[in-house]
């Protein structure tokens, strides 16, 4: 098996320096949540309907803002993250808003090794999956962590969405839709700030449906659904059109923009 702890120690790098960009953006209106704001779409909340008093595992957190989302609706929740500025954080606002979360720091591929009790709920959005190299270990980490009868649940953008580089802002289709080599880029600016002086250095994979679909049934869940939408609830993707809905699509839209999977652990 190939050693990524390389990719991985930039990636993390990289996401350290993000936080202090993100929690500052306008995209992640850190004011507002503080002052009771969920950071959960309309989707998400109706896949896991009403969380309280279960326990959730939230899987490549960030800085916590989903993870308190949920906590402040009675689920019992733990957040993991690469990062430990991410991490520091989420129990930050963990305190200051005195929730009951609990934070822990570690690659997500990891996750057992630091955390040992089963959940009723394993949660993961947005940006997750394609920072890792090979979805079994980490399908498999899911259903250690998942309790029999419990649910997981991913909303993600569609693997279509990175076929393209978007670096110089113009989309150019260059990566097949689950290519296996390691793709990097470098690029000023991040997705919520792209203005920030920061230099992005970031390794990643793709990933196609069926690979992901494949190793969730492989780890021993059972899928219950999988759906495919055309708008993204963030402005993340060049010359994007902000909908009547609140959310966001391309201009001559030819392919979904994010895909949801809800799986049960048999």
């Amino acid at each position: 098996m190939k050693d990524n702890t390389n990719y991985f120690d930039v990636n993390k790098a990289t996401w350290n320096k993000k936080v202090t960009i993100h929690a500052q953006s306008e995209m992640y209106n850190l004011e507002a949540f503080k002052n009771g704001k969920s950071s959960l779409m309309p989707y998400e909340l109706k896949a896991l309907g009403n969380v309280e008093g279960k326990s959730l595992l939230h899987l490549q957190c960030h800085f916590g803002q989903d993870t308190l989302s949920w906590s402040r609706i009675g689920a019992k929740c733990v957040g993991i993250d690469l990062s430990d500025e991410g991490v520091k954080l989420a129990k930050q606002l963990n305190e200051e808003l005195q929730l009951d979360a609990k934070f822990v720091c570690c690659n997500v591929l990891d996750t057992s090794q630091y955390i040992k009790e089963t959940f009723d709920i394993v949660y993961t959005s947005y940006g997750v999956i394609g920072w890792l190299p090979d979805l079994k270990p980490w399908a498999k980490m899911i259903a250690e962590r998942l309790k029999v009868g419990g649910t997981f649940y991913i909303v993600e953008f569609h693997p279509i969405a990175w076929m393209f580089d978007y670096v110089d802002g113009q989309p150019k289709m260059k990566y097949h839709y689950s290519q296996e080599d390691v793709i990097y880029e470098e690029y000023k600016g991040t997705y919520a700030n792209q203005g920030s002086k920061m230099v992005s250095k970031e390794y990643g994979w793709n990933h196609g449906l069926s690979e992901v679909v494949n190793s969730l049934i492989e780890a021993g869940l059972q899928i219950d659904y999988l759906n495919e939408y055309d708008e993204s609830p963030y402005d993340v993707f060049p010359d994007l059109i902000k909908t009547e809905s609140g959310m966001y699509k391309m201009k001559n839209q030819l392919f979904p923009m994010i895909f949801e999977l809800k799986a049960t652990k048999k």
